[in-house]
């Protein structure tokens, strides 16, 4: 049986996979919610109720698309799958940011997976290239995603960060 290596066209991805648009932009799918909860006493007063223990899923930027800035409350790890790089970029306490790369190219920064800690303002973009036109990400959420935990940013995050007005309006 020979593998096919080849990386197919965004299209493919997304009917292969079933993904469908996300609120913050690309398309996803949730491959898993763990059956078990922590109970709310359990967690920091920042959750306002029960959480699974953890959830996944598959996440696919076009080129040209972003995830826009959001923030969550759990810790968010991001793994590489295939096609472009992507480059998370995390607005941080007291105005720090980062950008981190994604990507299967470790000798030139590129990381498999890298997690963005819980409360961290982020948003993601892909490079563009004629082919392949696509990134294809996992995200892991501990404790599981819920979208009560989930906080889109508007403009006031502009004069929160000064000297990243460029890429902070690149994400909205």
């Amino acid at each position: 049986m020979t593998r096919n290596t080849s990386l197919h066209h965004s299209d493919y991805w997304i009917e292969h996979l079933a993904l469908q648009p996300h609120p913050e932009g690309g398309y996803f799918r949730e491959v898993y919610r763990s059956g078990e909860q922590v109970r709310a006493e359990h967690l920091p007063d920042r959750f306002k109720g029960a959480r699974t223990f953890s959830t996944a899923i598959y996440y696919l930027l076009r080129t040209g698309e972003r995830s826009k800035l959001h923030r969550i409350k759990s810790d968010e790890i991001w793994h590489f799958y295939r096609g472009l790089p992507l480059t998370i970029h995390m607005f941080g306490a007291k105005g720090s940011y980062e950008a981190v790369r994604l990507g299967d190219n470790p000798e030139h920064g590129e990381r498999y997976q890298y997690m963005v800690p819980a409360g961290t303002w982020f948003g993601v973009t892909v490079e563009s290239a004629p082919v392949p036109d696509f990134s294809l990400a996992g995200c892991t959420v501990a404790p599981g995603f819920d979208f009560e935990d989930f906080e889109m940013a508007g403009d006031e995050l502009i004069t929160a960060y000064p000297g990243y007005q460029d890429i902070l309006r690149k994400l909205l």
